[in-house]
């Protein structure tokens, strides 16, 4: 079997101990269970590099942009800077969307003004970047699902499809049916994993099987077996850290909610990413 993990933050401080990378024991780790590949995504210009590099250096691929929660401290000349990196690597096989990019009003400070507009410009300003570049974007959804469809449908009323994916989707069935219109994959993650987040399983069991791609977003959205309480941690547990091998056994739960094999999710789930992100194809293909 084939994984892709669609998302997945390997040059996170997580994946560090001192004098000692652990990405690359980590991203060995997830290819000996199948996960064949691993999308890299930026989150601000200081780690446009970094994600590159990752990308070579594991065969992986990597997204450029700026991510809402680093929006705070991101100025002007940021959009220029990714301007020049999409302009010079624009060819390169391994970059394969403009992300992670898109609006977060979980954070109370990024619900109130400045922020929010400011946001929204960073936002409406790397759309407007991938139709330059010709190039899918890959979408932050928190609580923001009807903005975000606003803006893409505003940019996007000229031209083609939108193409991306809509990341760690938690939105509504109706939400996920209009990204879906645009022309996005819907990432599901170790969220899925647990019981009580029945909407989501919900989605994960009924949406199209062709709309849905897999991800962990390590080191982050732990699944149900690494996730530790908060109690637990007070009395001193520590919290698991989510890695992209894990993706088989989230992998497996969607499985089950929809009935399938194993296997044939895996396939389909690896031609969607190859959809929504077109250059992955040929990428697998050098593997």
């Amino acid at each position: 079997m084939v994984w892709i993990d669609t998302h997945c933050h390997l040059d996170a401080v997580e994946f560090y101990e001192p004098n000692r990378p652990l990405a690359p024991v980590v991203r060995a780790q997830a290819a000996i269970k199948g996960v064949a590949h691993c999308v890299i995504p930026a989150v601000q210009v200081a780690n446009f590099d970094a994600v590159r590099t990752l990308a070579q250096r594991f065969g992986d691929s990597y997204c450029l942009g700026i991510h809402p929660l680093y929006v705070q401290q991101a100025n002007a000349d940021d959009l220029g800077t990714l301007h020049a990196a999409l302009h010079t690597h624009c060819d390169d096989p391994r970059l394969v969307a403009v992300g992670e990019i898109g609006l977060d009003y979980f954070v109370p400070e990024l619900r109130e003004s400045p922020l929010r507009e400011k946001q929204e410009f960073f936002y409406r300003e790397q759309l407007k970047l991938a139709r330059q570049f010709g190039l899918p974007v890959v979408l932050h959804v928190r609580r923001s699902a009807d903005r975000l469809l606003k803006h893409l449908r505003d940019l996007g009323r000229s031209g083609p499809l939108w193409s991306g994916i809509a990341h760690a989707f938690n939105g509504s069935e109706t939400q996920a049916h209009e990204f879906i219109k645009l022309g996005f994959k819907l990432g599901f993650g170790g969220a899925v994993t647990f019981a009580r987040a029945l909407q989501l399983r919900h989605l994960a069991q009924t949406l199209p099987l062709e709309s849905i791609v897999l991800e962990t977003d390590a080191p982050d959205i732990p699944p149900h077996w690494l996730y530790t309480t908060a109690p637990d941690r007070l009395a001193g547990a520590a919290q698991g850290r989510n890695e992209p091998g894990e993706l088989p056994r989230i992998g497996a739960v969607v499985a089950q909610l929809r009935g399938m094999s194993v296997e044939a999710l895996a396939e389909a789930t690896t031609h969607n990413a190859c959809i929504a992100l077109p250059k992955l194809a040929g990428l697998l293909l050098l593997k």
